[in-house]
């Protein structure tokens, strides 16, 4: 069974419409890029199938499961996993207690709060971390991590409530070409083994080509073209889609559409 079904999502914003009938899939284990031009609607289809966005018209199934109206929150303890492209952790407390809270909010323990964070979960934590590299840090606060490897502790963090379905987005926006390379490499291989399906938006177009198995094209609010990154590359329609340059994906650090 398909992982993720998006079905014929649409969403305007007073008289502007965002996005308009937009159907995809997602396989397990897949990963699965959304990029377009500025004012594309990928930022409003991400978010709708996230949950912090309601669509007008159409529907979100997770496992065959409709999730269309199921909050954020819901859709994490049914398998849906995030990242943020300004990572959202708590710098004030240390690596292993960041991904000790996730694994409290996964498991619906909110008594638990009154409790130290660090006593619960301590174990589970540091397990996550070694699958990101990041053990060895597990007892430095975060405040004092480069952001790359804050973004490795974000992919823990998400990886805390055993995704089905991880949402990236933006995932290596501040970091430099060496640390994005490394953390799409990784998360490639962590949902591979585990059968996660990846849905992700991005700016740079060497992550995009490098790292997505499938690419979708939206453009204004549309979806242009999906297929393979080199058919994707390949494609007149695309080409023109970028700045009207049929070389910009050719050039994928001069490429910035938002």
């Amino acid at each position: 069974m398909t992982l993720l079904s998006v079905q014929h999502l649409s969403k305007s914003f007073g008289g502007v419409t965002a996005a308009r009938d937009v159907s995809f899939t997602l396989e397990r284990g897949e990963m699965l890029a959304i990029i377009g031009p500025n004012g594309a609607g990928k930022s409003t289809v991400f978010n709708m199938v996230g949950g912090q966005l309601r669509p007008d018209r159409g529907a979100v199934l997770l496992d065959g499961q409709n999730i269309t109206a199921a909050s954020p929150q819901k859709r994490f303890r049914l398998g849906v996993g995030r990242t943020f492209q300004v990572a959202q952790t708590f710098l004030s407390m240390s690596v292993a207690e960041n991904v000790q809270m996730a694994l409290i909010g996964s498991r619906r323990e909110s008594e638990a709060l009154w409790s130290p964070a660090r006593t619960r979960y301590r174990d589970d934590a540091v397990a996550l971390l070694e699958q990101v590299g990041m053990a060895g840090m597990a007892d430095h606060p975060c405040s004092a991590l480069a952001y790359g490897d804050v973004k490795r502790v974000e992919l823990a963090i998400a990886l805390a409530g055993q995704p089905k379905l991880l949402l990236m987005d933006e995932p290596t926006a501040g970091m430099a070409a060496r640390e994005r390379a490394d953390l799409m490499d990784l998360t490639a291989s962590i949902a591979g083994a585990k059968g996660i399906g990846v849905l992700f938006t991005e700016h740079d177009m060497d992550v995009v080509f490098g790292h997505a198995e499938r690419v979708i094209v939206l453009v204004r609010g549309r979806i242009l073209a999906t297929g393979a990154p080199e058919d994707i590359r390949q494609d007149p329609e695309v080409r023109r889609a970028y700045l009207g340059d049929e070389h910009a994906l050719e050039r994928p650090k001069g490429l910035s559409p938002t």
